[in-house]
């Protein structure tokens, strides 16, 4: 996972290079950036949701925890609990 971050990490001090190295700006205030990203890792989370929704299956709490949270925050799903 720590390679994942370290990737990720040099591809941004690499962008940021890049930009540098052309003399111009970020096409996004950081916050603005961050923000988007945010948006897209939610927005990928509705067609699961969707999908539940159209084949009549319950959308609980364990499950947006289970199947939603994770992929959002990038951290494993709570443990003890099973795939709704």
């Amino acid at each position: 996972m720590l390679k994942a971050y370290l990737v990720s990490l040099t591809m941004g001090l690499l962008a940021g290079l890049i930009y540098g190295g052309m003399h111009v700006h970020s096409p996004a205030p950081p916050v603005i950036a961050l923000l988007g990203l945010f948006g897209m890792l939610v927005g990928e989370q509705l067609i699961p949701l969707c999908r539940r929704l159209i084949q009549r299956q319950p959308i609980t709490l364990a499950w947006f925890r289970h199947e939603c949270v994770p992929k959002i925050s990038g951290t494993p799903p709570p443990e003890g609990e099973h795939k709704p």
